[in-house]
């Protein structure tokens, strides 16, 4: 790809992955005007070979769509690139498995890498992906404080299953009873907790929970 062209194709991934030039700068471990400089400005004029990597490997695309110089020695002309592995972005906000915490900051701070392989297993797109942590106790022994969800925000119907919602600009992560006409219902898998009944109007459903992970 050209030089060029580069900031324009860094646009289009942070757009489609929703994430900020900040946060991207913060992820790389740089000041979050960055990136900004570089897509505004030219400065610097091209991507460092560490953060291209980086960038790419989060994005799930070929570091030549970054400014990697394209290497012609071996390829197969028309041949498409695939990534082997992809980056989720890890959030900074938390969802809580407790009483509700309200957490505006939804910047990535992080990543956690992923087979691309085992996403089309689960039937899941990385795009489409973010990793957040759970803070609380209303979901043990399901999930426990501190462990890091998978959460597939794909749009879909409201289905029975652990979500993470918004409930009066409380981040939660719940199972959602949608069985009952009229009337959304949260358990939690602790019964120290009492199920919250609400109007599907009152309730936005963030996205399913897909894969935990934590220590043992």
């Amino acid at each position: 790809m050209e030089t060029g062209d580069v900031p324009r194709r860094l646009l289009e991934l942070a757009d489609a992955r929703r994430v900020s030039l900040a946060s991207l700068s913060r992820m790389i471990g740089k000041n979050s005007s960055y990136l900004q400089q570089f897509v505004r400005k030219g400065s610097p004029r091209k991507l460092e070979e560490g953060d291209r990597g980086m960038l790419a490997r989060f994005f799930g695309v070929d570091e030549v769509e970054l400014g990697k110089p394209r290497d012609n020695s071996f390829a197969i002309a028309g041949a498409p690139v695939r990534a082997e592995w992809v980056d989720v972005a890890r959030l900074t906000l938390g969802a809580s498995a407790g009483p509700g915490a309200s957490e505006p900051d939804e910047s990535a701070f992080d990543a956690i890498r992923f087979s691309v392989r085992w996403l089309r297993s689960m039937g899941l797109e990385a795009e489409s992906l973010s990793a957040i942590a759970v803070t609380g106790d209303s979901m043990e022994p399901t999930l426990r404080d501190g462990d890091e969800i998978l959460v597939d925000r794909t749009p879909h119907s409201v289905r029975d299953g652990i979500h993470v919602v918004r409930l009066e600009d409380n981040l939660l992560v719940k199972r959602v009873y949608a069985s009952r006409p009229g009337v959304i219902t949260l358990l939690s898998d602790n019964p120290a907790y009492r199920p919250i009944e609400c109007q599907p109007d009152e309730v936005d459903v963030i996205g399913r929970v897909v894969w935990k992970g934590g220590r043992i």
